[in-house]
């Protein structure tokens, strides 16, 4: 399995460390999913902002029914939600 090397929040600088500190803010922990994408702050930040977009904007889906779509898409992938 390949490695990705995550930069550490005590590390993160730019970009990365504002990020990293909206997902503490957000979160109280800073999840994988956010620290894999630490060597590209603006990279992370753009996902974030598509994550938040999908689940939180504007949607003929309910927040349960995307959350139900997450949980089923994440199963098929053979990912831990």
């Amino acid at each position: 399995m390949p490695h990705i090397e995550e930069i550490q929040p005590d590390q993160a600088v730019g970009a990365t460390k504002r990020e990293y500190d909206k997902a503490l803010r957000r979160a109280g922990r800073i999840w994988n999913i956010v620290s894999i994408m630490s060597q590209n702050g603006e990279t992370m930040r753009d996902s974030m902002r598509f994550y938040g977009t999908i689940m939180f904007g504007d949607s003929p889906l309910s927040r349960a029914q995307r959350e139900m779509i997450a949980v089923v898409t994440s199963q098929a992938n053979g990912c831990v939600y």
